[in-house]
């Protein structure tokens, strides 16, 4: 123990020597008092300043601020809760949180509340209903200010809003009761802007393969990019989208199938990413080029198969940490007595890279 009290002094006179002032020894946790004081205010003026009341003006929020900073003031969000009714925590209810859409999501929510000082409670339900109450009851116990509730495929879901007391937005899922709020890409507009590319190089004969028909997803796209084909006074080679898996090993399937029945193809609009890149292996296997004999586009903007793909794919980015943020804003929304309902589809964008290119010239 001498050797400790030695070496301490020790330390002590080197930075004293160089010129540094003594760390100060602990002492009791700052309070609201200590930055009261320090700014040269109230303590109702310092708590109002700290919680962003109109009451304050600026320049005194701002000295009880810097207050604040200097004295390494956190308030007590306990406390902060019991004096306003909130906790500044919100709920995630996910159905499936190893899926494709729900981290890129979940990124764009958790930006939003930290920007806002807010934090996440994340459950997982795993699809299991006895679990899922279970869950809503443990958040609604934990006292959160509002649930987000996310999805996992941009379809319709039944309600869960009647079991929870706090607002709730429903994110990548469209909720089956019209009073709720669901923000959901818009898988038409997607698709629409990928007929209007394919069109715009000329491209006159294009297929479509997708995903299974019980995805509204994949019946959203079809439909509207066959409405777009129609407009331009075109059709759909073959008629009507061929439904699948969403694998590269469907791609490769239905991309042979396409090219052995209708050989004059020169466009293939692809449900997603995989299904598009399987596409473009079976197009090599059959010796045509990729984008001139035809034009490959898929769908998600999956980087692991879109920007790997050889060549590099065109797809429809679906914007979904722009989705998450979109979500928190109308939550903020709603937080402040602003609620509203319905459905808000957030637009999607064309992402173009090499797998399509203008139609090459005859002769």
């Amino acid at each position: 123990m001498w050797f400790r009290g030695y070496a301490d002094s020790l330390v002590a006179d080197h930075l004293v020597s160089k010129g540094n002032p003594l760390p100060r020894p602990r002492s009791r946790s700052t309070t609201l008092s200590d930055v009261a004081k320090r700014a040269g205010v109230s303590l109702a003026t310092a708590s109002k300043a700290l919680n962003a009341r109109d009451e304050v003006a600026p320049a005194t929020r701002r000295r009880v601020l810097e207050a604040a900073d200097e004295l390494s003031f956190h308030p007590n969000v306990l406390a902060q809760g019991l004096t306003s009714g909130r906790t500044r925590t919100v709920g995630l209810l996910t159905e499936e949180l190893g899926g494709r859409f729900a981290i890129p999501v979940l990124l764009g929510v958790e930006n939003a509340l930290g920007n806002e000082q807010m934090c996440i409670m994340l459950c997982d339900a795993r699809g299991d209903v006895i679990r899922r109450r279970h869950y809503i009851r443990t958040l609604l116990a934990r006292r959160v200010d509002a649930f987000i509730v996310l999805g996992d495929s941009n379809d319709v879901r039944p309600s869960i809003t009647k079991d929870i007391r706090v607002p709730v937005v429903y994110v990548y899922a469209e909720s089956d009761d019209p009073d709720d709020l669901s923000i959901v890409a818009d898988d038409r507009g997607g698709a629409t802007l990928v007929a209007e590319h394919l069109l715009s190089l000329g491209r006159r004969h294009p297929a479509h393969i997708t995903g299974p028909e019980t995805y509204r997803a994949a019946r959203d796209r079809g439909a509207a990019f066959r409405a777009a084909l129609d407009d331009a006074g075109l059709a759909l080679a073959g008629g009507e989208p061929l439904h699948g898996e969403w694998s590269q090993r469907w791609g490769r399937h239905a991309t042979r199938m396409v090219m052995t029945t209708r050989p004059d193809v020169d466009a293939l609009f692809c449900g997603n990413d995989q299904i598009a890149a399987g596409a473009v292996q079976m197009l090599h296997d059959l010796g045509r080029t990729v984008p001139d004999d035809v034009a490959v586009v898929g769908y998600d903007n999956w980087e692991v198969f879109a920007a790997d793909c050889r060549p590099p794919l065109t797809t429809v980015d679906l914007n979904l940490q722009q989705l998450g943020s979109t979500a928190v804003e109308h939550l903020f929304a709603a937080l402040d007595g602003r609620r509203a309902s319905g459905v808000v589809r957030h637009p999607c964008r064309l992402v173009v890279r090499e797998s399509t290119g203008p139609r090459p010239r005859e002769g």
